[in-house]
């Protein structure tokens, strides 16, 4: 081509093509190929971007290159997405092979994260991508559109009525039916036009893979477990062991449901207790079938079955499409009807029995049987029965302070957790829970107004609880591993919270008296407590942040200094004798009322054995033993977390040499800690202070913390790790006195005797050289190991390794082929 390419060029497109073709932007450069961006139509066939791209490609006379990209910044990345979306690429690329045409995918990780779209982009001459109305492909394509000045397209692959053939966005069902009747009647029983021959011999030129800006991934040789694990995502949400991703597996469900299932959804599509539905929101959300065959076959069936599986594929969920296509604000409140949000403010101040955080409600803690089995299925299974889950979200009305924090909550805890999150109909049926795509219901009632009510109570009375709580909470693996965790600080409590709300089987051994490791809590008389170890704890990462956001909530933890205080009550520095404010920018954060709280909330309702330390470990072929240290056998499990200190853990696992040498030589730095109380306050202007040119490293002021005894001033002083190792063996007492003398000193205030003088030595404190890895895994053992010497040595660190762990486990349960 001589000169830029603009929006003519789709009119070379034939009718069923073209009219899903939506121009994004015009472009005014010439380009080296033709890029199809494959992200919701995961699949080779009756795919219409595809032969958009084909056809383009073919026009102009270019090699074409499909690109298929997974972003770690998505909201809601996680393994469990990853991996079904890897699995879907997996599938695609082999088709792609067979069908002779360029296929390139990247993975981004920390290593590689790089706009590697953009440089493609800006290479391209026309850039061809799927229709998805909603976040993040929204967002994506509006970044990318900012940043090249290429042709770009967008094509419907996801409506057999393309979403911009509809006029406008339809809030009801019977609206959109009239709406859309011919256009249906003139489609569905259209086999989809194939625009190449059978032998693929007319195909577009091949793009080389070797000019490149990154290194493709071959999804076909790689394990995808190790993948999805190099990934910074959240690994607390791990696969779903029966719905694999891809094409292949997607059809074969398909085929199931349509010859065993589709003659009895009409009666059985509302029992939970049933298999009565397809199951397949989550392959037609991300593209890997295609609703065009589904939909063609549904009406070749013609049963009372296919007549209403076809109204709920058509009708409602592409009204759902064509509301999110016309409605950019379909994610916030003001995508509600104004009289929905109406009666909901005049109800605002109505009672709520109880308010629950993020937390709880992702967990399913709530005091609500039924409601704590339909979470429990997204958080086990990914999935949630849809006749359930219009329940479920309502419910969520009852127990947020407003409704727009009930429509945030139904948002993240769909998308979160089900493999259909963030697809249209996902919004269409959450928006349905507080009043879109619906009627005024009255007399009014609490809380919801006119908004249509659907309590649990009434719910349960056709629905048997206890057996949708068994089929939910029963675990799709076979078999079911047994976990041991060795460490009971923050990192391994984490990892087995994680696996333990997975429905796994987990105990933890501890050799302390109580939980917490480093974020103990030493109290002493019964009375003070101080804590000894880690001090506070800042917030970086967002995957960390959503459950200290909670705790918050919940009075677990607090901010520190108050910052509701006045603005002295900071942390200082002492330098010889000078004190200064602290100038920077951090949230610090402390458990209450000790900074155990936290490992003490993780703990519960774990099997947790303290003051029991694992000696040696004995591999079997079917299962590893662990025994304590008098030589009693303590259980046999198939898998194991390790979350001591890093030395610890390379001599327990030194029989293991993938992970002992990758952590032997991590060296883990002492500390002694000193805690002193005193009848009157020594200060009034901070809180704590770094301490420089002294032996002292730090000093805070224990007391001043929030939710703890303000009886006496409780000081807790941390030497340096140099005086310590030297000191090591030195009398506790005498540190005290030498570690209270060191304070007086470099604060310049007037020495005082304290009514208490207690001294304690970490042996590991704070690594000196933590590895970059946030853990460290042998597949074929089974056994992972974290902790703060893993990916950081800060308490966040600690929580994001143990995340971590727990990921890995959850990726090696019935997916070790993979």
């Amino acid at each position: 081509m001589e000169q830029a390419l603009n929006s003519d060029l789709t009119q070379t497109l034939p009718p069923h093509l073209l009219e899903r073709t939506r121009v994004v932007q015009e472009g005014d450069r010439q380009g080296k190929f033709v890029l199809y961006w494959m992200r919701t139509a995961v699949r080779a066939d009756e795919n219409p971007a595809i032969d958009v791209a084909i056809l383009l490609a073919k026009e102009l006379d270019l090699p074409l290159l499909v690109y298929q990209a997974i972003s770690q910044h998505y909201q809601y990345a996680s393994d469990r997405h990853h991996t079904f979306m890897l699995e879907g690429a997996r599938d695609v690329q082999q088709q792609f092979r067979e069908r002779g045409i360029s296929y390139a995918f990247h993975l981004a990780t920390p290593d590689d994260d790089q706009p590697h779209l953009i440089t493609l982009g800006r290479d391209a001459a026309v850039v061809v991508t799927e229709e998805m109305p909603v976040d993040p492909p929204r967002r994506f394509l509006r970044a990318l559109s900012g940043q090249i000045e290429t042709l770009t397209l967008c094509v419907d692959t996801a409506c057999i009525v393309p979403m911009q053939l509809v006029q406008k966005a339809h809030t009801r069902a019977f609206e959109f039916r009239s709406a859309t009747r011919e256009l249906y009647e003139s489609r569905l029983g259209r086999p989809w036009p194939a625009i190449e021959d059978s032998t693929n011999r007319d195909r577009p030129k091949q793009f080389d893979l070797e000019d490149l800006p990154f290194e493709p991934v071959d999804l076909q040789a790689r394990r995808l477990s190790e993948l999805v694990a190099a990934c910074a995502i959240d690994h607390s949400v791990g696969p779903i062991q029966d719905t694999v991703g891809g094409s292949k597996a997607g059809y074969e469900r398909w085929v199931q449901f349509r010859e065993h299932g589709m003659s009895r959804y009409a009666r059985q599509r509302n029992n939970a207790l049933l298999d009565g539905v397809s199951r397949m929101s989550a392959y037609l959300h991300y593209g890997m079938v295609s609703p065009f065959r589904i939909a063609r076959e549904t009406a070749q069936v013609c049963n009372a079955g296919s007549e209403k599986y076809l109204d709920e594929l058509l009708i409602w969920r592409e009204m759902a499409y064509g509301f999110c296509f016309h409605r950019s604000d379909h994610d916030q409140w003001s995508a509600i009807p104004n009289w929905a949000q109406e009666t909901l403010e005049e109800h605002l101040r109505d009672p709520r029995e109880s308010i629950y955080s993020w937390e709880e409600l992702a967990r399913a803690q709530t005091d609500d049987a039924l409601w704590n089995a339909a979470q429990r299925s997204l958080l086990r299974q990914g999935e949630l029965h849809n006749n359930v889950r219009m329940t479920w979200g309502k419910a969520i009305l009852n127990w947020t302070e407003t409704p727009q924090r009930a429509l945030e909550f139904m948002i993240d805890l769909n998308h979160r957790y089900a493999l259909d999150g963030r697809d249209p109909a996902s919004y269409g049926g959450l928006l349905w829970c507080i009043g879109q795509f619906d009627r005024p219901f009255k007399p009014a009632s609490k809380i919801f107004g006119t908004v249509r009510s659907r309590s649990t109570s009434d719910h349960a009375k056709r629905l048997d609880v206890a057996k949708f709580h068994q089929k939910v909470s029963a675990l799709r693996f076979d078999p079911v591993p047994r976990v041991a965790v060795i460490g009971a600080g923050i990192s391994g409590l984490f990892a087995a919270r994680t696996l333990a709300d997975h429905g796994v089987p987990v105990t933890v051994f501890d050799k302390g008296r109580g939980v917490g490791g480093r974020m103990s809590t030493r109290r002493i008389d019964g009375v003070q407590r101080f804590d000894h170890g880690a001090q506070y704890f800042t917030v970086r990462d967002a995957r960390f942040r959503r459950y200290v956001d909670s705790w918050i909530e919940q009075g677990i933890v607090g901010r520190w200094p108050n910052p509701e205080c006045e603005a002295s009550h900071q942390i200082a520095v002492f330098n010889n004798g000078e004190k200064s404010i602290k100038q920077d920018s951090n949230e610090r954060f402390v458990g209450q009322p000790g900074m155990n709280s936290i490992c003490k909330h993780l703990a519960s309702g774990l099997d947790v054995q303290t003051s029991t330390r694992v000696g040696r470990i004995e591999a079997r072929e079917s299962a590893m033993r662990l025994f304590r240290d008098d030589g009693d056998l303590l259980g046999r499990f198939d898998r194991l977390i390790v979350s001591a200190p890093a030395k610890q853990t390379a001599e327990l696992l030194r029989q293991y040499p993938e992970i002992c040498g990758a952590i032997r030589n991590i060296r883990m730095n002492p500390c002694w800690a000193v805690m002193a109380s005193f009848t009157e306050p020594i200060a009034d202007d901070w809180v704590g202070a770094f301490v420089h040119e002294s032996i002292l490293t730090w000093v805070s002021r224990n007391s001043s913390k929030p939710a703890r005894q303000k009886q006496s001033e409780d000081l807790v002083l941390h030497l340096g790790h140099e005086w310590t190792a030297e000191n090591w063996d030195r009398d506790p007492e005498e540190v005290a006195e030498i570690a209270l003398d060191a304070f007086w000193k470099c604060s310049a205030i007037a020495a005082r005797s304290p009514t208490l003088l207690r001294a304690h030595r970490w042996k590991f404190a704070i690594p000196e050289n933590p590895a970059q890895s946030r853990c460290f895994f042998d597949p074929q053992a089974g056994i992972a190991a974290c902790g703060d010497w893993a990916g950081g040595p800060r308490v966040e660190g600690a929580f994001l390794s143990g995340m971590s762990a727990a990921g890995r486990i959850l990726n090696s349960i019935g997916r070790l082929k993979y």
